[in-house]
Formats: C-alpha cells, structure tokens, sequence
C-alpha cells in the first residue's frame, strides 16, 4: 500500500469556529489531510433545521470512520454535548482521541 498523509477528523462546537479554523490550518499545513465540520452559522445563512443538523451529525460520524485519528478542539476545556457523542464513537471504534485544551 502507497504512503499516505494522516488523517484526522477535527471535532468541536461550530461556535468555535476560529479555533477550528486554526486547527485545520495547522494540521494541512503540516501534510495532514484533515476532515472537519464543514458547516458554520454566520450572520447572512438561513437557520440549519432540527433535520439537517441530525444528518450532519451523521455525516460526521462517516467522516470519524474515514480518519486515522480524532483532535477535539475545546477551547477552556468545553465539550459539548455533540461533541460528546462523537468522542464516545470515535473511542468505541478505536480512534485515537486528543484535545487541544485539557478536559
């Protein structure tokens, strides 16, 4: 099998959208192929409905499949509980799980 970059799945509240910017920065920068919430409110979008938020978080739960790894970014230690669910799944498939503040 051909070398391949990492892969790791960033998680974390979307309110923390800079930090999860920094840390997809960071990672790609580094050679890292990075798999992350791709959807963030900002003032101008249309509210995300009770349906398309469960169907996102299905979504993210195939992008854990895909990575190597998992990096919950957690500003002040806060892990929601979105955030929860997907740690829980990540460990109960065996991904490694890391945090960028301590929890």
């Amino acid at each position: 099998m051909p070398d391949r970059p990492e892969i790791v799945c960033i998680c974390g509240s979307v309110r923390f959208v800079d930090e999860l910017s920094a840390a997809n920065r960071a990672l790609t920068l580094a050679g890292v192929i990075v798999v992350a919430p791709s959807v963030a409110p900002t003032g101008g979008d249309e509210p995300i409905t009770d349906e398309q938020k469960t169907a996102l978080g299905a979504l993210h739960l195939r992008k854990i499949d895909l990575a190597d790894r998992v990096l919950v970014v957690n500003p002040g230690g806060y892990v929601g509980e979105s955030t929860s669910r997907e740690i829980a799944y990540a460990r109960a498939t065996g991904k490694p799980v890391s945090f960028t503040d301590p929890v």
